[in-house]
């Protein structure tokens, strides 16, 4: 296992049991220590829910600002709320890539499959044939799943490892190789009972991560979480220890029924000519709230600039717009370029495998023709759009004009759709957002 947490076998040897189970072991390591606090991170399980408890005359509030959630859900919004189109200039392999998008919801898929990149820094895709020999694709954390990699440094997928538990606990898995699917049972000691063909041409899973180092968007800023956690729950600790505040009383004796008569009727009467002497006031210790803000907004400033994830939910986000609000996403948008390429080059390896498989319907190396559009979910001037549309009118292709409007999502069929309701009338001349240019013979 090396820095990025990837596992390495020889690709001479053959892996035996006692190999696996070494693996297994690594494995459930990483599951009970980083990928749990990860997951405990996302779900609001904080480390402040975890300290000692004060005494119990002291206030001891539990405040959690979950930043590991905003942070991932806003990111994800933005590289994958538009759902990514795969498209090739042939109509037979874009008509098979859209069946089996629709057939495995692949649109969701890949949302969810980019949220578990998000928070563990990998996540995981496997391919098998239903009951009807369809091809079928789901998406694995690495809580239940891992790659084995060669020793290469091209790093070739070996072996595929998923692990589940049944509901009486007992925990079984299965290991494909570039040919076969075995199946074992974990619960006392590695044991195979069951080996089938798979028919794909290589591991019929795919490795996606969120960086090279394998590391999650909220990782790096956990320690500013947590002391943001602190310091939040402490000010709300002042808040509660102001409300009850104790009342000294000087220069006068109080007996017991007189301090329950005062702190049910909040009504306080003393006699005396030394009234004017006596002192009546709440013991306040000294004020920190200037520092604690400023402590505050530093670090909620700060999760936000190391995460490079933009806060959308500040006030003076929301009137920025054009030039101004591509500067103020311009660190969002180089996160999201590199998942972006990421995310192609596992879709890449989605495809071919996909079509190199007997049930394809498209030949085997047509996963070379495929492109893919990511479109960022950002708030779209459509009128700017058309503007631009229009200016690079007879400077560029119909089909590049479409590209720059976000409402269209089919290119390819939006042309279609143009040459339809254009067949029969006056063809246009090299323009699409003017008016119909025509000949003098035509006039």
């Amino acid at each position: 296992m090396e820095y990025n947490e990837l596992f390495r076998f020889p690709a001479d040897e053959e892996l035996t049991t006692t190999d696996l189970s070494l693996f297994l072991e690594k494995h459930r390591r990483q599951v009970n220590g980083r990928y749990k606090k990860l997951y405990e991170a996302y779900t609001s399980d904080h480390d402040i829910l975890h300290q000692a408890a004060k005494p119990k005359h002291k206030p001891d509030n539990r405040i959690v600002v979950n930043f590991p959630k905003y942070i991932t859900d806003t990111m994800n919004g933005f590289f994958i709320g538009n759902p990514i189109k795969t498209t090739s200039d042939d109509d037979a392999v874009s008509e098979f890539v859209e069946y089996i998008q629709n057939y495995n919801d692949q649109d969701d898929n890949n949302a969810e499959l980019s949220k578990i990149c998000s928070i563990y820094g990998r996540g995981y895709e496997m391919y098998y044939t239903d009951e009807e020999s369809e091809l079928c694709i789901t998406y694995l954390s690495p809580v239940d799943a891992f790659m084995i990699y060669d020793e290469s440094i091209v790093e070739r997928p070996l072996y595929f490892v998923r692990r589940y538990k049944d509901n009486d606990g007992i925990e079984w898995g299965s290991i494909s190789d570039a040919e076969t699917v075995r199946y074992f049972k974990i619960t006392g000691g590695v044991k195979f009972y069951e080996e089938e063909q798979h028919h794909f041409d290589g591991v019929p899973a795919t490795e996606f991560i969120e960086n090279e180092e394998r590391q999650g968007i909220f990782e790096p800023v956990m320690s500013m979480v947590n002391a943001y956690n602190k310091a939040i729950s402490e000010k709300a600790n002042d808040v509660d220890y102001f409300a009850d505040a104790y009342l000294k009383i000087l220069g006068a004796k109080i007996e017991n029924e007189d301090i329950a008569f005062i702190r049910d009727t909040r009504v306080m009467n003393i006699e005396g000519e030394d009234a004017k002497s006596i002192i009546a006031e709440f013991m306040d210790k000294p004020s920190n709230d200037t520092s604690q803000e400023n402590l505050l907004q530093r670090l909620e400033r700060l999760i936000f600039q190391v995460s490079m994830v933009a806060n959308i939910s500040d006030e003076n986000f929301g009137g920025s717009s054009g030039i101004a609000l591509k500067y103020k996403l311009q660190a969002m948008s180089n996160l999201e370029k590199t998942k972006e390429r990421k995310f192609t080059s596992g879709m890449n390896r989605r495809y071919k495998l996909l079509f190199g498989h007997p049930a394809s319907k498209v030949p085997a190396d047509s996963w070379v023709g495929l492109s893919y559009r990511f479109t960022p979910n950002i708030p779209a001037n459509l009128l700017e759009e058309a503007q631009i549309a229009a200016q690079i009118e007879g400077i560029t292709s119909h089909e590049t004009q479409l590209k720059v409007l976000s409402i269209v999502d089919n290119v390819k069929k939006e042309l279609d759709k143009i040459d339809e309701e254009n067949a029969g009338q006056v063809p246009a001349v090299n323009t699409m957002f003017g008016p119909a240019e025509v000949t003098e013979n035509e006039q």
